[in-house]
């Protein structure tokens, strides 16, 4: 019997991808056509269920209507709204101060992108004296928190020399910093010193101040360490262990993105070492982990590592970290290229069936890997069940994958009952040609089904295939 027999052809991530998009689709109009839905009548009131607020209600020029822009992330407008207040002499607290700075910083002076509009909008860079920079320096007083916003805000967008420039400014006026701004400068050391030994001499210079200050790093502080320490050469291999020993020294539990700086330390350009590798894998077992660094993620590299990533992912909901729905499709269909290429077909087979399609759509690359996994054990009995699913999942228009099916049908002679289930599949298969515009007929191909229904005694259909070759000038091999 065929895998899946009947089932649509959408895989588990297809359909999550689905339903996703459909629950996006429905918020995107519920937000925007609010006027269809006043009637509140779910008892206890659910606010995911009606339409957000997203048009400003407070026009006169107050502190409140400053907030409401801030609340919904009006960059622009805020702005507007904030100069009004000053030139009205109005002053604003610090507290409303602090989250305007947040939110110029976060979105570098300018409106989010909102839904609807072009993805493909290019990436944001920090401007000369913008918004953020302009109402910093108006300030009278500068704590911390309003250095914190400008100095990330520099980072986030690549203002890396401004951001230090700020930080030394800071230092001057003697305002204690906090782990957030020593978490953006460590993170962008490497961008504003050439050397290796440079770089380290400005992270440790960075760790030294927090001390003195009092400040205690957190686990994006070590993080922040480990991925500067990527771009510091060989002595990233020194560094590097010493601060996974540091943090966990401080009852800092290393998160996926920590092991993944590590290895990336240790096996690069040639240099892998196997015992890290195996080190890492025994220490994450059983773990369950959440999402904590936007770095956060895994590998497979070997088969029993790959078992032990696949257990990992098992545990608790980490599979969440694997990322969405094309990176989860990646991840499995290397597990799965991974067990076709090391592992006993029947082995194969299970997670093919517990696997495909909740959790892995086959692509053609997949489906090859497959059935070479079939050639190699001798079990070509299932190729007409694999034709199945290959039709079944979409995969019945790749010339390259038709022809490898039918080469493995037509490699050597079977029993009566299985010749007549190849001659089937090759009939379908060349109803497929004869269907699909864009697929072309090989020698090879016309071969391949010839023999099949010459093995099965169809004569007739045989040599109506013969009138093939000359129909697509073809030279039977």
């Amino acid at each position: 019997m065929p895998v899946f027999t009947g089932c649509q052809s959408t895989s588990g991530f297809i359909s999550r991808s689905w339903f996703w998009s459909l629950g996006s689709a429905a918020r995107y109009f519920v937000n925007n056509h609010p006027k269809f839905f006043t009637k509140d009548f779910a008892e206890p009131h659910i606010p995911c269920l009606m339409p957000e607020t997203v048009s400003l209600l407070l026009e006169e020029v107050s502190e409140e209507a400053l907030k409401e822009r801030i609340t919904l992330r009006k960059v622009t407008a805020a702005v507007d709204m904030y100069d009004q207040l000053l030139q009205t002499g109005t002053a604003v607290s610090m507290e409303t101060t602090h989250e305007l700075l947040d939110l110029i910083c976060l979105y570098c002076d300018r409106n989010p992108v909102q839904e609807g509009e072009a993805a493909d909008v290019p990436r944001l860079s920090w401007t000369e004296n913008n918004n953020a920079e302009r109402i910093f320096y108006l300030l009278p007083e500068r704590d911390t928190r309003c250095y914190s916003a400008v100095i990330r805000g520099m980072v986030k967008h690549g203002a890396y020399a401004k951001a230090f420039s700020v930080y030394s400014d800071m230092l001057n006026n003697r305002t204690p910093g906090d782990v957030h701004i020593f978490n953006a400068l460590i993170s962008a050391a490497p961008e504003v010193r050439d050397g290796y030994s440079e770089r380290w001499d400005l992270i440790s210079e960075l760790l030294n101040h927090m001390k003195q200050q009092e400040i205690h790093p957190n686990l994006l502080t070590f993080n922040s360490v480990l991925k500067s320490l990527r771009q510091c050469g060989s002595l990233a291999r020194s560094y590097s262990p010493q601060t996974l020993n540091e943090m966990k020294a401080l009852g800092i539990a290393p998160s996926l993105a920590s092991y993944d700086h590590i290895l990336a330390v240790f096996y690069k350009s040639g240099t892998a070492n196997s015992d890290v590798l195996q080190n890492l894998m025994t220490e994450l077992e059983g773990q369950s982990f959440t999402c904590v660094d936007p770095d956060d993620g895994e590998s497979v590299c070997d088969l029993e590592l790959g078992y032990r990533v696949q257990s990992l992912v098992e545990v608790g909901e980490n599979w969440r970290l694997l990322g969405d729905s094309v990176q989860l499709s990646i991840y499995y269909g290397r597990f799965f290229n991974l067990l076709c290429m090391m592992e006993d077909v029947d082995v194969v087979l299970r997670w093919y069936k517990q696997m495909v399609p909740s959790l892995y759509y086959p692509n053609a690359q997949g489906m090859k890997h497959l059935l070479q996994a079939l050639d190699t054990d001798g079990r070509l009995d299932l190729l007409p069940d694999i034709w199945t699913d290959m039709k079944t999942l979409g995969l019945y228009n790749r010339a390259d994958l038709l022809e490898q099916l039918l080469g493995l049908m037509a490699g050597e002679e079977h029993s009566p009952e299985l010749q007549e289930a190849f001659a089937v599949c090759a009939l379908d298969v060349k109803s497929v040609f004869e269907e699909k515009a864009g697929l072309e007929w090989s020698a090879s191909s016309l071969s391949h089904v010839t023999t099949l229904l010459l093995r099965a005694s169809k004569a007739q259909q045989a040599w109506d295939m013969l009138k093939l070759f000359k129909a697509h000038n073809r030279i039977p091999s």
